[in-house]
C-alpha cells in the first residue's frame, strides 16, 4: 500500500505527510491532552519537561531516550510531537545585546514578541519578521518559516550563530565563520540535531516602517505587472479568494529609512500611489480575511510605525489571522511564480469553500541546506483554511498534482501530503544534512515520526 492509499485508509494524517493523529473533530487519546496553538493537533506524550535553566536543559536531554522541543507551539505539522518526551523551553527567555557585534543572543524560548520591542527600546531592529510576531525565534529558523520581500531571506537567514545542546548533553557552538557549509546545515534542522539553547542573530539600526492596503487587483493585472507588484515594497503580501481572477487585497509595507524609529518618531502619514495597476487603496482598515474585525491587525493607512509594529500582519498580544484554522503552504520558484497560482487557479472551485483566505509572498535565496528557499527566489503560496481537516486533507494532492511541474517544497511546519520520494528530488543536500544527523545524533534521540516519515521512509 502506497503512502496515499495509506492516508485515504487510515484517516490519520501521515507526516508528509503528519504521522500522528490529526484528525479533526475526533477523539485522540493522549496522556497530556495537549495541543498545538490551532487545536488541529494534540500531541501524542504528556511527558513535558519544562527546564528552567540551560544546564537542567542540558541534564533534561542527557537522561532523555527520545525527545522532541516544543516551541510556542504554532506548527500545524507534527513536526514538534513525541510519542516518548518533549521539552519546552518557555521559561528561558534571557536575551543578551553585543553591541560591538551589533548582535542578539536569546535562548530557545524567547518569541519575537518578546524579542522584537526588547530591541527597538535599545535602537535596533531585526531586517524581517514574519506575519505573526507570537512564535519564537528557534522554532521559527528550524523550519524556515519568513515574512517576504524581494530582498529578504526567511528570517533563518539573520542567524549568525547556535548554541545546541547535543544528545549527549553537550552543548555545540556553531557559526559561519569557524563551521563554514556545515552551520548552513544546522541552522534550519527541523529539530532533529540537538535542541536549540541560544541563538545569536544579526542586528541593525531601528527603523520605522507604513503600510497600505490596495484592493481588487485583476489577475491579469497581476500577471503583466508581477514584478512591479511584488516589487512596490520592502515586502508586498497579495491575498486572494480564488474568486473572479482577482486579487481581493495588497499589503505593500515601504521601509523608511530615513525616519528613525523610536521615541518622538514621526507617525505623519506617507503619501502613496492612488492605484497600483488599477487597484485603489483601502480607505479603512483592513483584516485579510474578509469579514473578520481588523483590531488586530497591525497599522494601515500610510501611517509610520516601528518595524515590528508593521512588518507582522498581526499586532504583539492580539490573535492572529482566525484562530481556529489549518494552514498549507507551498514555495515555488518565483520565476514560474504567476504560472503557479495560474495553475492553482484551476482548482478554485474546490477551494473556496474550504478557504478562508490565500496569501502569495516572496523570499529571497538562501544557503541554508534544508531551508524551502535553498538556491532559489522563491513564491510562496499559502493557503488558511477552515478548521475541516477531512475536506483539506482530500484536496491537498489536488494542489500538489496542480503544482507538480514547479516543484513545490512545502512549508516544514505545515500541512502537506507529498511523498518522501518528492521530497527528496526537492533538496540537493539532503544526504549530507542525514550524514550531519548521524553525526551528531547516531542513536537518533531527536528524530519522531515526521522526521523518519519525510526524511528516511
Amino acid at each position: 500500500m502506497d503512502k496515499r492509499e495509506f492516508l485515504k485508509s487510515a484517516g490519520t494524517l501521515v507526516a508528509g505527510s503528519m504521522l500522528g493523529r490529526m484528525a479533526m473533530g475526533e477523539p485522540v487519546e493522549s496522556a497530556g491532552n495537549r495541543t498545538n496553538w490551532a487545536g488541529n493537533l494534540t500531541y501524542s506524550t504528556g511527558n513535558l519537561q519544562t527546564p528552567a535553566t540551560v544546564t537542567d536543559l542540558q541534564q533534561t536531554v542527557k537522561a532523555a531516550g527520545k525527545l522532541r522541543a516544543l516551541g510556542a507551539r504554532h506548527s500545524f505539522s507534527a513536526i514538534a510531537d513525541s510519542r516518548v518526551e518533549q521539552v519546552s523551553l518557555e521559561r528561558l527567555n534571557e536575551i543578551k545585546l553585543d553591541q560591538q557585534a551589533q548582535t542578539a543572543t536569546v535562548e530557545g524560548g524567547v518569541t519575537y514578541a518578546q524579542l522584537a520591542p526588547w530591541l527597538e527600546a535599545r535602537g535596533y531592529a531585526l531586517a524581517n519578521l514574519a506575519s505573526l510576531p507570537g512564535i519564537t525565534v528557534a522554532g521559527a529558523c528550524a523550519t524556515a518559516t519568513h515574512g517576504s520581500g524581494l530582498k529578504n531571506g526567511n528570517l533563518a537567514t539573520q542567524v549568525a550563530g547556535l548554541e545546541l545542546v547535543r544528545a549527549d548533553g553537550e552543548m555545540m557552538r556553531l557559526t559561519a565563520r569557524e563551521n563554514g557549509d556545515n552551520f548552513f546545515g544546522a541552522v534550519v534542522a527541523l529539530g532533529a540535531l540537538g535542541v536549540v539553547a541560544h541563538t545569536t542573530l544579526n542586528l541593525e539600526p531601528a527603523y520605522q516602517v507604513a503600510q497600505t492596503v490596495y484592493r481588487n487587483l485583476s489577475f491579469d493585472e497581476l500577471g503583466r505587472n508581477f514584478d512591479a507588484v511584488f516589487g512596490s515594497g520592502y515586502s508586498v503580501s497579495v491575498f486572494t479568494d480564488w474568486q473572479n481572477h482577482n486579487a481581493t487585497q495588497i499589503w505593500v509595507k515601504k521601509r523608511l529609512d530615513d525616519r528613525p524609529s523610536g521615541a518622538g518618531a514621526s507617525t505623519e502619514p506617507i503619501e502613496w500611489p492612488q492605484e497600483l495597476f488599477g487597484a485603489p487603496p483601502a480607505k479603512q482598515k483592513l483584516h485579510p480575511i474578509t469579514g473578520h474585525p481588523a483590531e488586530s491587525c497591525t497599522d494601515q493607512l500610510g501611517i509610520p510605525g516601528p518595524w515590528y509594529d508593521r512588518l507582522p500582519h498581526f499586532r504583539i498580544g492580539q490573535t492572529p489571522s482566525s484562530g481556529q484554522e489549518l494552514q498549507t503552504e507551498y514555495l515555488v520558484p518565483y520565476e514560474n511564480g504567476f504560472d503557479a497560482v495560474l495553475a492553482v487557479e484551476k482548482l478554485h472551485e474546490r477551494i473556496t469553500p474550504l478557504l478562508y483566505v490565500t496569501e502569495l509572498r516572496t523570499i529571497a535565496p538562501d544557503r541554508l541546506w534544508m531551508s524551502t528557499a535553498y538556491g532559489r527566489e522563491s513564491l510562496a503560496i499559502h493557503f488558511t483554511w477552515k478548521p475541516e481537516w477531512a475536506g483539506v486533507r482530500g484536496l491537498l494532492p489536488q494542489i500538489e498534482e496542480q503544482l507538480k511541474p514547479f516543484a513545490p517544497r512545502p512549508h516544514w511546519g505545515k500541512l502537506f501530503t507529498l511523498a518522501p520520494k518528492e521530497l527528496e528530488t526537492r533538496y540537493a543536500r539532503l544526504r549530507e544534512f542525514k550524514a550531519l544527523l548521524m553525526e551528531h545524533d547516531p542513536g537518533g534521540k531527536f528524530r519522531n515520526a515526521f522526521v523518519d516519515a519525510n526524511l528516511y521512509a
